[in-house]
């Protein structure tokens, strides 16, 4: 099983960006997924997260301005992020809790991380 990030770049303060994290393998079922950001220096903290029944929830810090979503028949999670500021720079990673058959417990799995720096 691996999950794949995708979409960071550089961007000016104001604009968007859209990260994409793609599950591939054997997989039976995804249960939760979720977004964490690593800035310099700082610990990796949650963004947000969604559940397998497209419940989200969001950090206060991008409330109203990121909004995740997911296509439980591509087995890939998205993450709309507008407004971006400068403190919004960090490698994104995507994580999902993935069973890769019906008698497996769900284990947690990480994407090798996207980086998204926003500056003029």
């Amino acid at each position: 099983v691996q999950l794949q990030a995708s979409g960071g770049g550089l961007v000016q303060p104001g604009g968007a960006l859209r990260l994409s994290c793609t599950a591939t393998g054997s997989i039976f079922s995804i249960n939760v997924m979720g977004w964490y950001r690593q800035a310099p220096g700082k610990q990796r903290e949650l963004v947000a997260t969604i559940t397998s029944r497209l419940i989200p929830n969001y950090a206060d810090s991008v409330k109203g301005r990121f909004t995740v979503s997911r296509d439980n028949t591509k087995k890939t999670m998205y993450l709309q992020m507008n407004s971006l500021k400068p403190e919004d720079t960090a490698v994104y990673y995507c994580n999902a809790a993935i069973s890769e058959a019906y008698y497996k417990d769900y284990e947690g799995y990480w994407g090798q991380g996207t980086l998204v720096t926003v500056s003029s």
